[in-house]
């Protein structure tokens, strides 16, 4: 008689059933609690620029580019207005202090000139004429006086001798009066005589005097306009070179118009264009340096100029030993500008990073190399090759230093 066997609950099928679901709720539970949940991208590894964190000597500087200018540049200005009537030197050539480089004219200046001289030949005429009325008028005076002394003398001769002859009752009185008044009357003549021609004379001195005066004005005028006729013809004045002249015959320019300036060869300077960034941090003494064929050359800087164009301003440099030989003016020429004394520090290189981080974090790749993990730093002092860590990242670090702009905010790179 046959018996019916009871089924097994776990059966294979029963078993790997459970046993599967078993594992995928693992697994389920592993991705939510221990899986790596930040963002990912990969990138290819060749494309990017990874960058060592390395310990050693910060120099903070800047590099700009400075423009090699003559020691001292002389401007030419025109001292009178008028129009180019002759163009002796052209830009570029050397010339010697005297030496003629611009021929003006001014018609009105010429007018003016000649009617100056003329108005003091004029007043010379009148001072001439004045001095030899002066002489005749003492001439006349002269012999007046003699002819009053003459009658003077013939009354007092008739007055005292009728004088006589009145008291001894010879003449009569009317007669003694009439010779005695005549006597009193050509006296008082004399006398009124005197006073009028000093009058007249010290009139006449007077007049002399300021003429004297108006012509030495006049002379000195005329000396100063014949001092500015010359003027229209523009010379050199010193030695150097016409670097520039910026007028062409016909043109008419006015009285302190520039027209060129000249070049003192003897000398040397650098002058550079600084970002405004670093105004409060220039300043005059501090050292720079360039390298010219192949040598390194030390200069300071002696001039800041205060104002800002564009968002720069300027620096002069001066050569601290003598200018490089061959040395030419317009070169232009990188220049390291130091802004601080050297210091240890742990330096980062510079790089495109820094334009999409501001410099708050990086990519560090980690031992292996296999990916770089997003980490948060802390950047300082700034040179055109590296950076100064802060903190955030060890001696030996490997930092992506290119640009981050195709990464996006992505948290972990994959090589």
């Amino acid at each position: 008689m046959d018996r019916q066997l009871k089924k097994k609950f776990w059966n294979k099928q029963r078993i790997f059933l459970f046993g599967g679901g078993g594992a995928l709720v693992l697994l389920v539970l592993w991705s939510f609690v221990f899986a790596d949940k930040r963002s990912k991208l990969n990138v290819e590894k060749d494309k990017i620029t990874i960058s060592p964190v390395t310990k050693g000597s910060f120099d903070e500087y800047i590099a700009v580019t400075a423009v090699v200018h003559p020691l001292k540049t002389i401007r030419l200005d025109a001292i009178e207005g008028g129009y180019v009537a002759r163009k002796f030197l052209e830009g570029g050539s050397m010339v010697k202090r005297g030496d003629s480089i611009l021929a003006l004219e001014n018609q009105r200046l010429m007018m003016d000139f000649v009617n100056r001289e003329t108005e003091m030949y004029r007043l010379i005429n009148e001072l001439q004429n004045t001095r030899l009325r002066l002489k005749q008028d003492r001439f006349a005076l002269e012999k007046t006086l003699s002819d009053l002394d003459y009658q003077v003398d013939q009354a007092k001769d008739l007055y005292e001798r009728n004088n006589k002859l009145w008291k001894d009752k010879v003449v009569a009185e009317q007669e003694y009066l009439k010779t005695k008044r005549e006597y009193e009357r050509l006296t008082r003549q004399r006398e009124i005589e005197i006073k009028s021609q000093e009058y007249q004379l010290d009139n006449a001195q007077t007049q002399i005097v300021q003429l004297e005066g108006t012509i030495a004005r006049t002379q000195r005028n005329l000396s100063l306009m014949k001092d500015n006729l010359a003027n229209l013809v523009v010379r050199a004045p010193v030695d150097g070179q016409l670097s520039s002249i910026n007028v062409e015959v016909g043109t008419s320019i006015q009285a302190g118009e520039n027209i060129g300036q000249i070049d003192d060869l003897d000398g040397f300077k650098m002058r550079a264009e600084v970002d405004e960034h670093y105004i409060s941090r220039v300043f005059a003494g501090l050292k720079a340096s360039f390298e010219f064929n192949g040598k390194a050359n030390e200069m300071e800087i002696t001039k800041v100029y205060p104002e800002v164009k564009n968002g720069r301003f300027e620096v002069d440099m001066n050569f601290v030993k003598a200018a490089p030989e061959g040395i030419r003016r317009g070169q232009s020429s990188p220049v390291r500008l130091e802004l601080g004394k050297s210091s240890e520090a742990l330096l980062l290189p510079a790089g495109g990073f820094f334009s999409d981080t501001g410099g708050n974090w990086v990519y560090v790749v980690e031992k292996g190399g296999k990916r770089a993990i997003k980490r948060k730093i802390s950047l300082g002092r700034k040179n055109p090759v590296y950076f100064e860590v802060l903190e955030g990242l060890n001696e030996g670090d490997q930092v992506i230093t290119s640009s981050y702009e195709n990464f996006g905010e992505k948290e972990v790179l994959e090589f």
